[in-house]
């Protein structure tokens, strides 16, 4: 009988020898690799962690005790030995179980998480929670050296400094984020990594410890104090009052759950730094383990994608296209958080390295950072997820738009994104942009739409952000490529009676209605919006008396979306219209592919016909 088949649910795992923990690893690592090649999903920070994961369950009682895992996408390993193992062939897949720790789905899941450096406030706020309640209980935050470069995670550090009780918190350092680290943290942490004079006198200063008597053991701590601060740069966590334990070996089990047990019994904040190898274990995910931070089914044995991605993405157009505009303008500069290969800016990185700034998982203040090179003279632009970006809100609003800087922001994997669900899906980002005054907002039909999108852009002198989607590139109605002007949508198609005023990707899906209802016999008209904000309201106040029905499409919530602004402009005019706003439902939309959230959500071109047909009860001509 394997051992994993004698995981069955929390706490299984201590059931086991310690000789056979390094097999339950492999079998663990095999197992991964196998369900994740036909599912899909993050796999190299997986693989990292298997150990470390191991430790943490043989060292504390679970679900008692309480695991917050920052981002969460390296909860594989913790969902298997909590008894999750058997519903893998589901992974990220509709109706199936997450990709990341979800309180819905074990009780052992403390946190629902997907954004990084977070893990330590949400530790903190438990551990004072326990303190106030009289429980019994550790709380243990495991959190990434990339996820550290985040400034939530340092606020976090300095309030976590004055706990009077224990907290644990897990430093996973495997030298990356989703791309290599950069800055002064990845610089600090390499140093501890390679002190092996610090590390061999510290394990002498330890043995000395364990032997002395009572009275010699404030000077030996004291030596060690002094000698950590003299052969460790900064001593950062231990001079913020934060304990610090490490390096430690992350793939040796017995030694993190000794550390564990060790950190246990301190009554402040303790940090244990583990030394991890991003996608152990698996040699394609070793050489490459960006490449498989997120990865879609591939083939175990080449590690290459299940199936040939063929198609020009809308990633893949922006990469290309900024190449160009920086070629012709030397003043253009392009930002990221750590996303280099996500939002397609590797090859602008090689072509212009001094033109080229990656600031870590740092979204607030790379958009003030930005503001500040545009207040110097350059022209900058930041790519960005979309449900990233949600996190600088107060800085779009305050350094960007107040001071109407020419700040571009590329919104990639804008609208439902699949299979990473609620915390993933960019289906606010059209009503927070909206919301700011001085923001141009836009969205393509298709790739070359946002090559056009782009360079308005960089030349409009003002905040402008592109919101586009995950995927290939829509290459349908090349024939249209009326000149990008602010503020004015595009005509496609005008036959009267009803108009589809679609945004962005959803004119993909107008075309599909539009055919739907020529077959009912009903005229129909396509608008491509282009412009979220400013809106066109010449060509609103032409259709208000022209259209039986209009009818707005957005990938974005109802709530301060595109058809709440149609809406209300069209009463603040008095302009009494008959008017359906087709959008995503005010929730949190759960994890499949977006054809299926597409249906989930009500905006196929099925579902809008049906809207369409439901609310004018057959009397459209």
């Amino acid at each position: 009988m394997a051992l994993l088949d004698q995981i069955k649910g929390p706490n299984d795992i201590k059931k086991l020898s310690p000789n056979e923990l390094d097999a339950l690893a492999e079998e663990i690592r095999r197992f991964l690799v196998r369900n994740v090649s036909l599912t899909g999903g993050h796999l190299a920070s997986n693989l990292g962690v298997v150990e470390l994961t191991m430790a943490l369950h043989l060292a504390l009682d679970l679900p008692k005790d309480k695991i917050v895992w920052d981002v969460g996408h390296q909860s594989y390993t913790h969902k298997i030995l909590t008894g999750r193992k058997d519903k893998f062939m589901t992974l990220r897949q509709y109706g199936g179980i997450s990709g990341f720790p979800k309180r819905s789905e074990s009780d052992c899941d403390v946190y629902d998480s997907g954004h990084s450096s977070t893990s330590i406030s949400a530790a903190l706020g438990m551990a004072r929670a326990r303190d106030l309640l009289g429980e019994k209980r550790t709380i243990v935050a495991v959190i990434g050296d990339g996820a550290l470069t985040g400034g939530v995670a340092y606020e976090a550090l300095n309030d976590a400094s004055q706990l009077g009780s224990n907290l644990i918190i897990i430093l996973n350092d495997n030298n990356m984020s989703i791309s290599p680290n950069v800055g002064g943290l990845s610089s600090y942490l390499s140093e501890i990594r390679t002190s092996d004079g610090y590390i061999q006198l510290r394990d002498k200063i330890h043995d000395s410890l364990s032997d002395a008597v009572p009275g010699v053991v404030k000077g030996i701590s004291r030596a060690k104090q002094s000698l950590k601060s003299l052969m460790v740069p900064g001593m950062f966590f231990e001079e913020m009052g934060i304990t610090y334990l490490g390096p430690i070996d992350g793939h040796n089990i017995k030694n993190i759950a000794k550390s564990i047990e060790d950190a246990k019994r301190v009554n402040k904040t303790v940090l244990i730094h583990v030394c991890t190898k991003k996608g152990k274990g698996y040699l394609p995910a070793e050489r490459k383990p960006a490449q498989f931070h997120g990865t879609p089914p591939f083939v175990v044995k080449t590690g290459q994608p299940a199936k040939a991605v063929k198609a020009e993405s809308y990633t893949d157009v922006f990469s290309s296209e900024v190449l160009k505009i920086a070629e012709a303008d030397p003043a253009m500069v392009a930002i990221t958080a750590a996303m280099e290969d996500g939002v397609g800016l590797r090859s602008f990185h090689i072509r212009h390295p001094r033109r080229f700034f990656d600031v870590g998982i740092a979204e607030q203040h790379a958009v003030s950072f930005a503001a500040g090179l545009a207040a110097g003279g350059l022209k900058p632009i930041f790519a960005v997820y979309s449900t990233f970006l949600q996190r600088a809100y107060d800085e779009i609003v305050e350094d960007v738009c107040l001071q109407k800087l020419p700040v571009v922001f590329a919104v990639d994997r804008a609208g439902l994104v699949g299979a990473d669900g609620e915390t993933h899906q960019g289906i606010f980002d059209l009503s927070y942009f909206s919301s700011m005054p001085g923001m141009t907002v836009m969205a393509p039909k298709n790739g070359q739409e946002l090559r056009d999108m782009l360079r308005f852009a960089m030349e409009l002198g003002s905040p402008a952000a592109i919101r586009y989607p995950r995927g290939a590139a829509y290459t349908g109605l090349g024939e249209f490529r009326a000149p990008i002007e602010a503020g004015k949508a595009e005509m496609l198609y005008d036959e009267g009676g009803i108009l589809l005023l679609a945004v962005g990707n959803m004119v993909k899906t107008a075309l599909k209605v539009r055919d739907a209802l020529k077959e009912l016999g009903l005229k129909c008209s396509i608008a491509n919006a282009r412009f979220v904000a400013p809106m066109d309201t010449e060509l609103l106040r032409e259709a208000a008396g022209k259209y039986s029905m209009i009818v707005t499409m957005e990938e974005n919530v109802y709530s301060g979306g595109f058809g709440e602004h149609v809406a209300a402009w069209y009463a603040r005019q008095g302009l009494n219209v008959s008017l359906v706003q087709i959008a995503i439902p005010d929730m949190f939309v759960t994890h499949g592919s977006p054809a299926q959230l597409s249906r989930l959500t009500g905006i196929d071109a099925e579902s809008v016909v049906a809207k369409i047909l439901g609310v004018s009860g057959g009397r459209i001509s």
